[in-house]
């Protein structure tokens, strides 16, 4: 139909998002769906570009991933990180074989000069990936993690050290002057745009990262569709990762409410578990209440369609 507002964009990063993002591709078409994912984690390791929320992204669509760990691709084989081991090498981060050879032909094109979008949007075109992933940019934005033994590289406080650390602040160093890919805001100023979704992932790490652009942040506030939140908190807690305890670190409620004050000035509209429906009350923007828990492939689809659905109660009637 002429005018229809078909299309959606996903911000995202992490495992959470990566499912919800999953659900909304099996729910629409995946040609109008655009993910636009954090690259503030990605570092380099053993000499190797690494991208883990691109990737994680990537493996959920293309059918990849490991649904046990939650990360890295199913299936692997870890003979590289044996044999590392052995010859007294940095073993704190893994890297599956399979997963060794993303990292090690991203790498090979960045030194052919090559930008990270498009390595991504080839990678996904030769994994059968037909949703559009879009790095929030090329240029380089990075999470430095300030705690209570001095200010950490991401990787380094989340994985070698666990999030172990108490967290005192977050910088996102690059992201003030950043340019957000073209393709983030042209798929955010599409007057075909049927909704803008937060995924539920890591407020602090994977979404802030994308918002703290500014003119990422304005694409957003200003897009033709309603701007639905999607709380990763369920009865003050974090289904995986630590967002629960940065943000009672950081003095913050941890609650699904705390998230959306977040995103205040962004939001359309919110969605929260039914454990959180008395957060409701609390909030100025419309809520839908709902199961937010993504078991199954049924549920991650069921939270999408709610998730459309509470967009299209809100559309904004066309200019």
């Amino acid at each position: 139909m002429k005018g229809a507002r078909n299309r959606v964009v996903a911000l995202c990063g992490g495992i959470g998002g990566a499912k919800l993002v999953l659900g909304l591709s099996r729910v629409i078409t995946q040609a109008d769906l655009t993910v636009i994912v954090n690259t503030a984690d990605d570092f380099e390791h053993l000499g190797l570009a690494v991208s883990p929320d691109l990737d994680t992204v990537m493996y959920t669509l293309a059918g990849l991933d490991d649904p046990r760990r939650g990360w890295g691709r199913r299936d692997e084989t870890w003979s590289f990180m044996r044999s590392l081991a052995a010859l007294g090498g940095e073993t704190w981060f893994r890297l599956g074989d399979g997963d060794l050879a993303t990292h090690v032909e991203r790498t090979r094109r960045l030194r052919q000069r090559e930008k990270l979008s498009v390595i991504t949007a080839d990678f996904c075109r030769r994994l059968g990936v037909a949703v559009e992933i879009v790095p929030m940019s090329d240029d380089k934005v990075r999470t430095r993690v300030c705690t209570d033994i001095g200010d950490l590289d991401f990787q380094d406080y989340f994985v070698r050290r666990r999030c172990a650390p108490v967290v005192r602040r977050l910088d996102y160093e690059g992201a003030a002057t950043a340019r957000p890919h073209d393709l983030a805001l042209a798929a955010l100023r599409d007057s075909r745009l049927r909704a803008a979704v937060i995924c539920p992932s890591n407020p602090l790490l994977s979404i802030e990262p994308i918002l703290a652009m500014p003119q990422l942040r304005e694409a957003v506030a200003a897009c033709p569709a309603p701007v639905i939140g999607v709380s990763p908190i369920i009865a003050g807690a974090a289904v995986k990762g630590p967002t629960a305890k940065m943000m009672a670190e950081l003095s913050l409620p941890v609650t699904a409410s705390a998230v959306a004050r977040r995103y205040s000035d962004l939001l359309d509209g919110y969605v929260v578990d039914r454990a959180d429906a008395s957060h409701a009350q609390e909030l100025d923007v419309p809520v839908m209440i709902t199961n937010t828990l993504m078991l199954s492939l049924a549920d991650r689809e069921l939270l999408a369609r709610d998730v459309l659905g509470h967009a299209d109660s809100l559309a904004k009637a066309p200019a």
